[in-house]
């Protein structure tokens, strides 16, 4: 049906001049002008490069397809599942966060704390009755009390926007444990350590610039009776005065006297050991230099992929598999993978080797490649079979996909032939 010019001015709706009725709910609550979910690291990590370090992990885990699927007989993907769970693991956690920014969300308080709760927001039915339930929402809480059977948690509420403490049994949430806990969060461990140190090279940092000359005057007679002392004191005062009133900052003294500047840098061994134990860590983390400044190769990539993200990503899952799918479910051969795309890593010079290869071998089909490359899927029937174009296929596929016309074309190529 097309619209006329009244029917479009009538049904007209501009977000700035008409009414919104949602909007008259947020009135009640108090709002404002930060993000109150974001995370926001504590123990000093935001002030140093450990922030950088967390945020790089946690990108390239969230960069990982997670999904709710289900398996075959041995245990192999099969298909998707279309369920709420699905739908908060591969596009909309909540209303506030997309999945993506649900997972660097989860990694990075993970890291910061230790250890981070992954509480079911709504869900279709009451978790503690008997049947199952799909989770429609779920966001990342701060464990704040431990109890055998349950835990307190910190989770924000969107519906009044600020943070609540609810206490929530250990089933019915995932709480995941960093896997590098003996690394990161330890009160002596290597990342701690460093923390300290670059603590310790922020505050001589600051107290360097901190715009003090750190002077010390010496008088050409001994300072020990109180006249002695009045005098010292004026001359101080007198030079202070010099130096704030000059434009330059130039004073002029006795040629008795004598001036020492204590504020000249100091030789210690505090930016070698910074950079020791930033090694260290990036050796027990497994990442690179390369890593972080994007100019690892392959090799690099697939040993940071294998020690670091994937035992991340591992743990995640298998929590979420624990917790969120019931042990019918779990008969029913449905589970929570992940994948990781390796085409990301090729080179576009590589890519035209490794397509030929895959599809000569039957195991992508030319839609499949395709799409890894960004283009669109072919309409040719042949272009979503697993099959060797490099080798004629027997007639009995040709009939599987062009039907018994194809029978009719080869016999009439045959008697032309014979003709």
């Amino acid at each position: 049906m097309e619209l006329t010019l009244t029917t479009r001015v009538k049904n007209a709706w501009n977000t700035f001049l008409n009414k919104n009725p949602i909007a008259n709910s947020d009135n009640y609550f108090a709002g404002s002008y930060y993000r109150p979910d974001r995370v926001r690291l504590t123990r000093g990590n935001e002030r140093s490069i450990v922030t950088s370090i967390f945020n790089r992990i946690a990108l390239d885990v969230a960069s990982l397809d997670i999904c709710h699927c289900r398996l075959d007989d041995n245990g192999r993907f099969e298909d998707t599942i279309n369920s709420g769970l699905n739908n908060c693991l591969t596009l909309e956690a909540n209303i506030d966060q997309s999945s993506r920014a649900f997972y660097q969300d989860i990694v990075l308080s993970m890291f910061d704390e230790g250890c981070v709760a992954v509480v079911p927001v709504d869900t279709t039915s009451d978790p503690n009755e008997p049947g199952s339930t799909d989770i429609i929402t779920m966001r990342t809480g701060k464990i704040i009390t431990w109890y055998p059977n349950s835990v307190t948690v910190e989770v924000y509420n969107d519906r009044i926007g600020r943070k609540e403490q609810i206490t929530l049994p250990k089933s019915f949430i995932a709480i995941i444990e960093n896997p590098l806990y003996s690394i990161m969060n330890e009160p002596n461990s290597t990342l701690q350590r460093l923390i300290r140190k670059l603590v310790l090279l922020d505050s001589i940092d600051e107290q360097s610039g901190s715009g003090k000359l750190d002077l010390i005057i010496q008088l050409p007679y001994i300072v020990k009776s109180e006249l002695r002392k009045q005098q010292a004191e004026q001359r101080r005062r007198d030079i202070e005065k010099q130096l704030s009133g000059s434009k330059y900052g130039i004073a002029y003294t006795d040629g008795t006297e004598k001036i020492t500047q204590l504020n000249r840098p100091v030789e210690n061994n505090l930016m070698k050991q910074i950079e020791y134990l930033t090694s260290m860590l990036y050796g027990q983390l497994g990442i690179t230099q390369a890593v972080m400044d994007g100019t690892a190769d392959e090799k690099t990539m697939i040993n940071y992929y294998s020690r670091t993200i994937e035992p991340i990503a591992s743990i995640l899952v298998d929590e979420f598999k624990r917790k969120f799918l019931t042990k019918t479910a779990r008969t029913q051969k449905q589970s929570i993978i992940f994948f990781r795309d390796p085409f990301k890593l090729v080179p576009v010079s590589q890519m035209g080797d490794l397509a030929d290869k895959f599809t000569r071998n039957e195991i992508l089909s030319s839609n499949e490649v395709r799409q890894v490359i960004g283009r669109k899927p072919s309409k040719d029937p042949k272009a979503d079979q697993l099959r060797n174009s490099n080798i004629n296929q027997s007639s009995e596929v040709d009939k599987q996909l062009y039907g018994n016309n194809n029978n009719e074309i080869i016999k009439e190529g045959g008697n032309n032939s014979e003709e």
